[in-house]
């Protein structure tokens, strides 16, 4: 029987992509740059490379944070400390905190069936004060964020640190539920797990990483849970 639910945070309970926005606009506009669409997407996809190559173990998590801005700065010419800017850009980040649509709904629903707990790759410094200001902690047994288990998703050692602090944990009675194939749904399975991949954007799925279930809204993953106990 169904028991416990891992869920990722960003992009699944509180909207990152959006807050993403808000901060590095801010960020930048600070900076002396224009937070133009195209330095935005572009940032976008180089963020998402240089934590591609953290869940991979080709950079440490203090090298994603600080390098993603350097690359940047040098495609726009601009001479800024990467590290200053990382700096500030976690602080307004660290105060963004809009809900995904239907996720503080599902999480009082599942809540009261289940034993829900976080698994986040964010920054502590980061997610700490975000999961305070929403109001998240009451609705998980365990917060886990990967900066404070000393490894990242998709590594098994995450999972495994994780497995540790929850009494009686038991892989047959868990599931994990998330946004990212390479990081959740890659994790997940490669723990042991039963996966449920949140795509909401309608993503192209991936030959090498397969989910167990695929849900398109927040609402679709309680019915789903409760057929599949």
């Amino acid at each position: 029987m169904l028991k416990n639910i891992f869920l990722d945070l960003d992009d699944t309970i509180l909207n990152f992509t959006a807050g993403e926005a808000k901060a590095l606009s801010q960020t930048l506009r600070e900076a002396g740059i224009e937070p133009t669409v195209a330095i935005l997407d572009r940032y976008h996809i180089i963020n998402t490379a240089h934590w591609e190559l953290l869940e991979e173990g080709r950079l440490t998590r203090d090298e994603v944070l600080v390098q993603r801005f350097e690359q940047l700065f040098r495609e726009l010419g601009v001479d800024h400390s990467g590290k200053a800017i990382s700096e500030r850009y976690e602080v307004l980040l660290s105060r963004q905190h809009d809900f995904m649509p239907g996720a503080e709904q599902l999480l009082k629903d599942l809540s009261s069936r289940y034993d829900l707990y976080l698994a986040s790759n964010g920054a502590a410094a980061v997610q700490n004060p975000r999961l305070d200001d929403a109001g998240l902690r009451p609705y998980f047994k365990g917060i886990f964020i990967s900066e404070e288990m000393g490894a990242d998703k998709p590594s098994k050692a995450f999972f495994d640190a994780c497995f540790a602090a929850i009494p009686g944990f038991r892989l047959e009675e868990t599931v994990m539920v998330g946004d990212s194939l390479t990081s959740d749904i890659r994790g997940g399975s490669n723990a042991g797990l039963r996966t449920v991949w949140f795509n909401l954007l309608g993503k192209e799925p991936r030959a090498d990483i397969r989910p167990s279930y695929t849900i398109h809204a927040l609402s679709e993953l309680l019915p789903l849970l409760a057929s599949t106990q």
